[in-house]
Order: structure tokens, then C-alpha cells, then sequence
């Protein structure tokens, strides 16, 4: 019993470690007034990069920073649009998520001549407990920033009352595309830890829906960093639950193991709903 205990407590680390990096990425797109529905495609793109840049360079380092590179223009390009265009950020999110999915599917055909997944390429390894370990080491950092530095001051200005930020001599819209270009490089932080941290290959469909688990996650933990955190550990625990209750419940199908978590995020998100209070500029263009 004490294996198997321990063996869910690693695993849940593992699996909740890339909707970590995504939620935090979303808790400071979202602080900052902007609403980043594209996690799923970043976090998609930021695997898709990693592997190609493992592929050419065997460096699977290099495939990680390439992922993080790759999330973070993602971001950059969310954030022009909803800042110096002003266009809806709901559609923005969704348009980057249908481009990266058809993109990274087009790319595996062009690249390695076979729909479906990657060949196979340099990971991490054992390393990628680093990767872990940072994902909480990230959210302490931001918490405190958000909370006790005066950039973070300005990021939740963004969010609550923008115009009061603009009063004050500082531009809410380079702070809102700073945010969400960050919360692009978080997000394609966790797609390369999926695909050279758990796995050694980029398939089609890999990040299944935890881009939109972070932001369940998100709304769960209030907006806080540490709130949002722990609300990815939760559905990390049902995702690794799918995979150590296999074979030890017989009447259980498998398909329902396979819905726990995004059946866990439905759960969290019924249970609050009309009990947050999001950012009140959130979504709303300056």
C-alpha cells in the first residue's frame, strides 16, 4: 500500500507539473485584464517546438528554451491584438488554438513525412524532475511578486482599473502585452515538459484539453498563484489516478478513469460559479 501511495503522490507531481506552468501563465494574463483562452494552443505549439529543436540539435535544453521562445511570441501575438487592435480576446484565444493544432499536425507530415506523432528524440530524462520542482518554485515567485513588488502593483492595476494606472503616468497596454507575452513562454513551458520531460515524441492531440484545465484551475484558485497551484494538483491527482486505478477496478470502464479530471474541472468549476469575482477589467479592452 505504501508503493502504490507513493507511486500516486509522484505521479500527480508529474501530470499536475504542465498545467501548472500553463494556470500561472494564466493568472498573470488574466491579473493584467486579458483573458489568454489560447493556453491550449501555446502549450501545444511549446511541445511541438520543443521536439523539433531536440530533433535538429540532439540538445534537449535547447528544445525547452525553443519551446518556451515558441509560447512566448504566441503571447506576444495575443497580446497585440487585444491591446493595439482590440479584438475580441475569446476569438483571439480560440483562432491561436485552431492554428497550432492544424499547424503542429501539418508540421509533423513536413518535417517527419508521418501524420500523428514525431519520431522519437532527445528528452530530458531523469532530469526533468528539475522541471517539477520549478513548476512550484515558480508559483512562490509569483505570488510574491504579484503581491509584494511594485510591478506586481501595476499588473493588478491592469486588471482592476487601468485607466487609474494610466493616471499615474504608466502605460496599462505595455504592461497587459508584457503579461501576456510571459503567460505565452509559461504556457509553452508546460508544452515542452509533456513532450521531452514525460515523453520523447510530439503527437497530435497530446495536450489534451490542459490548457483549458489551467484555466479551470485559474477560476478555482481565485486568480492567486498558490490558489491556481493547488487546484492543478487536485486535477494532476485525478489524472494519475487513471493511471494506478487501471487493472485494480474491474467494473470501472477505462474511458471514465480517462474523464476524471476534465470530469473534476467541470465539478470545481459548478461548484463556484457565481462565488468568485474575477478582475474587474478582465477581458475588457483599454
Amino acid at each position: 500500500m505504501g508503493a502504490l501511495i507513493l507511486s500516486l503522490l509522484v505521479l500527480t507531481l508529474i501530470k499536475a507539473t504542465p498545467i501548472i506552468y500553463a494556470a500561472l501563465g494564466g493568472v498573470l494574463s488574466e491579473r493584467s485584464g486579458v483573458i489568454n483562452i489560447g493556453l491550449e494552443g501555446m502549450m501545444a505549439i511549446g511541445a511541438f517546438t520543443a521536439v523539433i529543436v531536440s530533433y535538429a540539435t540532439r540538445q534537449p535544453l535547447l528544445g525547452i528554451l525553443a519551446g518556451i521562445a515558441a509560447g512566448a511570441l504566441l503571447g506576444y501575438v495575443l497580446g497585440v491584438a487585444a491591446t493595439r487592435f482590440k479584438v475580441d480576446q475569446i476569438v483571439a484565444g480560440m483562432g491561436i488554438n485552431l492554428i497550432c493544432a492544424g499547424g503542429a499536425a501539418y508540421g509533423l507530415v513536413l518535417i517527419f513525412n508521418q501524420p500523428g506523432a514525431s519520431a522519437q528524440v532527445p528528452a530530458l530524462g531523469r532530469h526533468y524532475g528539475v522541471l517539477v520542482a520549478l513548476a512550484f518554485v515558480a508559483a512562490l515567485v509569483l505570488q510574491w511578486l504579484l503581491t509584494r513588488t511594485p510591478w506586481g502593483l501595476r499588473v493588478r492595476a491592469c486588471g482592476e482599473n487601468p485607466a487609474a494606472l494610466a493616471s499615474a503616468g504608466i502605460d496599462p497596454l505595455a504592461m497587459r502585452l508584457a503579461a501576456v507575452t510571459l503567460s505565452g513562454a509559461l504556457a509553452g513551458l508546460g508544452g515542452a515538459f509533456l513532450s521531452l520531460g514525460e515523453l520523447n515524441l510530439y503527437s497530435d492531440g497530446m495536450t489534451a484539453g490542459r490548457g483549458f484545465i489551467a484555466l479551470a484551475a485559474v477560476i478555482f484558485g481565485r486568480w492567486n498563484p498558490l490558489g491556481a497551484t493547488a487546484a492543478c494538483v487536485v486535477f494532476g491527482l485525478f489524472e494519475a489516478l487513471q493511471y494506478v486505478l487501471q487493472g485494480r477496478i474491474a467494473w470501472l470502464p477505462a474511458d471514465a478513469m480517462q474523464a476524471l479530471p476534465y470530469l473534476a474541472a467541470l465539478f470545481a468549476l459548478a461548484g463556484i460559479t457565481g462565488r468568485v469575482r474575477a478582475p474587474a477589467s478582465d477581458g475588457v479592452p483599454y
